[in-house]
């Protein structure tokens, strides 16, 4: 068997800061105090699981006043709103920010746009901790739009701006955008799509034709991962998502080249362990 990596998959920048962090965290502090993460730090299984061995705990906004006093709050790469870190604050928590720097950018224009009279529109999944927090600092001035269907019935107000959440799909993004410039051609838009999303995707595109069968390997509640997947299945009849190696689908053993693509909360070891299992069970 012949496995074939996609040239850019796993781990992007603001997913491995945030786990650095908790684990110098972890590694800093001895036990000490509690260590929490708010929210699922990121959308993988095992890495949570791997933290949670290491004693980190995952808090939820409803839980909030259940974590020890003085202890450490790891805020997760999809970012938080202002009320929380407030309230975090003022329980005298110690915040660590591991938000991704390209969703920090989206909450500062979120705010100055607002702060200006506009409404900002952000093109994403209205459940997405991401989308929540960048809506948060649109002070109540924000409009979430899934797809195009709800960008046409969209009544667009005259002073708007258009952000995507990093891990929106590049081309619902595209039609969202033209049906809303037709709408009002002043509109002001911010294409904030994280290129490492792009870049997953353009690779895995590269590995058309070149295989029998692509493996994407990444958390099934990760946005990005989710579409890698939809990609894989749209231009190859054998794909398949998992988790970790045990997951492989054991026809997959039997083919002779197998395409591999990781989401961007994927650690290099789980895809080592998929690569192997392939290349020594087949």
């Amino acid at each position: 068997m012949e496995v074939i990596r996609a040239k850019v998959l796993g781990f992007c920048m603001g997913v491995r800061r945030a786990v650095e962090t908790a684990e110098n965290s972890v590694a800093d502090n001895a036990g000490e105090k509690k260590i929490y993460t708010l929210g699922p730090l990121i959308h993988n299984p095992v890495v949570l699981s791997e933290l949670e061995k290491k004693g980190v705990t995952v808090l939820t906004e409803k839980t909030l006043s259940e974590a020890q006093p003085g202890s450490t709050v790891i805020i997760r790469a999809h970012g938080t709103t202002p009320q929380v870190l407030a309230e975090l604050e003022s329980n005298g928590h110690k915040i660590l920010d591991a938000t991704c720097p390209k969703v920090h950018l989206s909450q500062k224009r979120a705010a100055e746009w607002n702060a200006r009279g506009f409404t900002i529109i952000i093109a994403g999944d209205r459940n997405h901790g991401e989308v929540v927090s960048i809506s948060s600092y649109a002070g109540g001035n924000a409009v979430v739009i899934e797809n195009s269907r709800e960008a046409q019935e969209l009544k667009l107000p005259q002073k708007a701006v258009l952000i995507a959440q990093t891990t929106f799909s590049p081309v619902e993004f595209e039609k969202i955008k033209e049906i809303l410039k037709a709408k009002n051609p002043e509109i002001q838009i911010f294409n904030s799509i994280c290129s490492a999303t792009m870049e997953r995707q353009n690779a895995l595109s590269q590995l058309k034709d070149k295989t029998d069968g692509i493996l994407v390997i990444g958390g099934k509640s990760s946005a990005n991962t989710r579409r890698l997947y939809e990609t894989a299945a749209a231009i190859c009849k054998n794909a398949a998502l998992i988790e970790n190696a045990e997951e492989i689908p054991p026809e997959f053993f039997k083919l002779e080249k197998v395409g591999l693509t990781a989401g961007a909360s994927t650690p290099d070891n789980i895809i080592e362990e998929v690569e192997e299992l392939l290349l020594h069970n087949n």
